[in-house]
């Protein structure tokens, strides 16, 4: 049963995979890739297991990336059915994992099979990047196997990402790109005091408010032909003791940035700053930097996927930046050509998430139709 993509895909659902824990599904993918004549390294660091897979030793490398992690279910009575245990229900199959990505990973793995069999003396090599820390903090994860792979000059050319990229049907989207992340953890520093006697106290809620609105509304770039404008949001914000009647001492607010080509992160941080200086703020910023924006807008790669997608499907593709980041981020800066092609992104991350069966069959002919086309 495991032969197929849904086989496979279910019993890679069927390990409750919780990021960072792998729960064996790298071992599983292993054990198939190792008759096909994959060089298997397991690279683990720290908390997480990630492995890098290898057939051939020749250049042009193909590789196929993706995460064995997922989100946990939250509460698991909400579920149609036990988000750990792959279930068929009219032609879906539901579980924690089954768009985000173990569906891809097991149209991944087939596809290869299919065409190294097919073709057992293709061009160049096959590889298979695949961490179980993209849903976590991503310290120990893709960044850290290709710092490796860096230090070892072993060069990725191509790599497809098998994060959930389509919309409406599988193959419709294709994200040949994404904008850069960057967090800021803003404390505001105010006096507690009595709310009746606002004049021995300094409100940092108050004092911050005109400032916060400003970053708001601020128009940060137009962005351009591949990418939308920089967003700014403001995703938590905390000041106060729960008491009624006590001005806050301490204002904490957590914001992110998603940002095109037309800017870098050293710049929207002196933009910040001049901000929070104009209204003459006491203040501390942490910065964490989550990724540059990145683009992949021609080559072998796009042009094979765009091909492949039509051959199966019928239908063109179209290209985005849009939606969060991936590990992508940590591949590009290589040089590598990176696409994101998976299946349609509708549940992920819900209770009941699920994924079109037929939809992994088809993604895993045209992950096969990406290899002819770049390696026969």
């Amino acid at each position: 049963m495991t032969d197929s993509v849904l086989g496979l895909a279910k019993a890679l659902i069927n390990r409750r995979s919780v990021t960072p824990d792998d729960a064996g599904c790298q071992t599983l993918m292993a054990d198939r890739l190792a008759p096909l004549d994959f060089n298997i390294e397991s690279m683990v660091f720290d908390d997480t297991t990630n492995l890098w897979a290898r057939r051939g030793t020749d250049g042009p490398v193909f590789c196929f990336a993706g995460h064995t992690d997922v989100v946990p279910s939250g509460p698991e009575q909400d579920w149609q059915t036990p988000p750990f245990e792959a279930t068929e229900i009219d032609g879906y199959l539901h579980g924690r994992g089954a768009a985000d990505m173990k569906g891809s990973l097991a149209a991944m793995l087939v596809a290869t099979e299919r065409f190294v069999a097919k073709h057992p003396d293709h061009k160049g090599s096959i590889a298979f990047l695949i961490t179980s820390d993209e849903e976590g903090p991503f310290i120990n994860g893709t960044t850290r196997v290709i710092d490796t792979l860096e230090a070892r000059q072993e060069k990725i050319t191509w790599c497809v990402v098998g994060e959930p990229s389509s919309t409406a049907r599988v193959g419709d989207v294709v994200k040949n790109g994404r904008r850069g992340s960057l967090t800021g953890a803003l404390t505001v520093k105010g006096i507690q005091g009595h709310v009746a006697y606002p004049h021995l106290a300094r409100n940092p809620v108050h004092q911050a408010s005109a400032a916060l609105a400003e970053l708001a509304q601020t128009h940060w770039d137009d962005g351009n032909i591949f990418f939308p404008p920089t967003s700014f949001q403001i995703s938590n914000i905390h000041a106060g003791t729960g008491a009624g009647n006590v001005i806050p001492g301490q204002l904490d607010v957590l914001f992110n940035f998603r940002f095109s080509a037309e800017v870098t992160d050293q710049a929207l941080i002196k933009r910040v700053y001049e901000v929070l200086d104009r209204h003459a703020l006491e203040y501390d910023i942490d910065w964490t930097f989550n990724g540059q924006p990145f683009l992949t807008d021609h080559g072998k790669l796009l042009d094979a996927t765009q091909r492949a997608i039509e051959e199966v499907t019928g239908h063109c593709t179209e290209l985005s930046t849009a939606g969060g980041t991936s590990d992508g981020r940590f591949i590009a800066p290589t040089g590598a050509e990176v696409i994101e092609l998976g299946p349609v992104n509708a549940t992920i991350h819900k209770v009941n998430e699920q994924v079109k069966i037929d939809d992994l069959e088809q993604l895993a002919l045209m992950y096969e139709r990406i290899m002819e086309h770049l390696l026969c």
